[in-house]
């Protein structure tokens, strides 16, 4: 062997013996299609709002009471120079809350059109995920003041996440009339 020939072979060998102990590559898996949302909780029953229906998610702030409405309606907080109406959704549903603290309550805020609101829940769990083929077309337990809201659900570690539909919400007619005259 050449001294020339020899560097090769040597290259050629370590190629030789990386190829007969390198890992396969790893097994090819389903990619899953999920569907994602805002998960939150009221009246200790979790529920998740499509992505596109929450715009923002805050601390309960500060808010002025507004007479002569109905008494989900707590009133009105100012948010970056907008007036902010807030609402108590387990109040606006006649539920009970559930006995989560005071400082872990949010606000969902949602707006469509002219329709701008926050919906005060017991807390919120962030962006959940689901895998599509786990959707459920009628979820059960789901109170039935609720339920026209309610547009099925996912499951997920043998539990349930209601789909809570805010565009409904805005567009009922009973959210919209808070005066109590």
């Amino acid at each position: 062997m050449s001294a020339q020939a020899a560097p090769f072979a040597v290259l050629t060998d370590i190629a030789r013996r990386s190829r007969t102990m390198a890992a396969g590559l790893p097994e090819q898996q389903q990619a899953v299609e999920l569907w994602n949302g805002i998960g939150f909780v009221l009246a200790g029953e979790r529920y998740v709002a499509p992505m596109g229906e929450v715009t923002e998610i805050l601390h309960v702030p500060r808010y002025t009471h507004i007479p002569g409405v109905h008494q989900f309606m707590l009133g009105a907080a100012n948010v970056r120079g907008r007036l902010l109406p807030l609402v108590d959704l387990a109040g606006f549903f006649e539920i009970p809350r559930s006995s989560r603290s005071q400082r872990e309550r949010r606000v969902l805020v949602v707006e469509q059109g002219d329709v701008f609101s926050g919906l005060v829940v017991d807390s919120v769990s962030g962006m959940q995920y689901f895998a599509v083929d786990s959707f459920v077309a009628s979820p059960q337990d789901v109170p039935a003041n609720v339920q026209p809201f309610v547009n099925g659900g996912y499951e997920r570690n043998e539990e349930v996440w209601k789909v809570f539909s805010a565009a409904e919400l805005l567009g009922d007619e009973r959210f919209l009339d808070v005066a109590q005259w």
